[in-house]
């Protein structure tokens, strides 16, 4: 979890087990997405209701390595990867909160654009360093 520069709990619910008895795909995408959104609202540098500026998603993967089941907590661990002018890689480490073992490893990409007109504009200052400043992390 120390490759991550920021870490946000997100306990699972009884209905995010699917029929196997573990948590299904998609609830890992959501905390993935609930994690780095949780963070850039917390940093005060993206209003997503009002700011003119927003995020949107246009690429994402996730690679499972093991299981989790309600009534676990998870832990998402987050940092940056790529970032450029208008957009962030976000790196996710999916863990187990009870024992810190790896469950999945993400990737999203956003793109951020004007509200209005939804076009690609630079990451506002302040959330760039934010991230400059907490989430640049050498995952090695």
């Amino acid at each position: 979890m120390s490759g991550y520069g920021w870490h946000h709990p997100f306990p699972t619910r009884w209905n995010d087990n699917d029929v196997y008895g573990h948590v299904n795909n998609v609830v890992y995408y959501a905390a993935m997405d609930t994690a780095v959104n949780t963070w850039m609202i917390g940093t005060g540098a993206l209003d997503p209701e009002r700011g003119e500026v927003i995020g949107v998603i246009v690429a994402s993967s996730c690679e499972y390595r093991a299981s989790g089941s309600f009534p676990e907590t998870l832990r998402v661990g987050v940092r940056a990867g790529r970032v450029g002018t208008t957009s962030v890689t976000w790196e996710t480490g999916i863990f187990r909160d009870s024992d810190d073992e790896l469950l999945a490893t993400g990737t999203f990409v956003h793109v951020f654009v004007d509200r209005e007109h939804r076009r690609p504009t630079p990451i506002p200052d302040a959330l760039r360093a934010a991230i400059e400043g907490e989430l640049m992390i050498d995952p090695a």
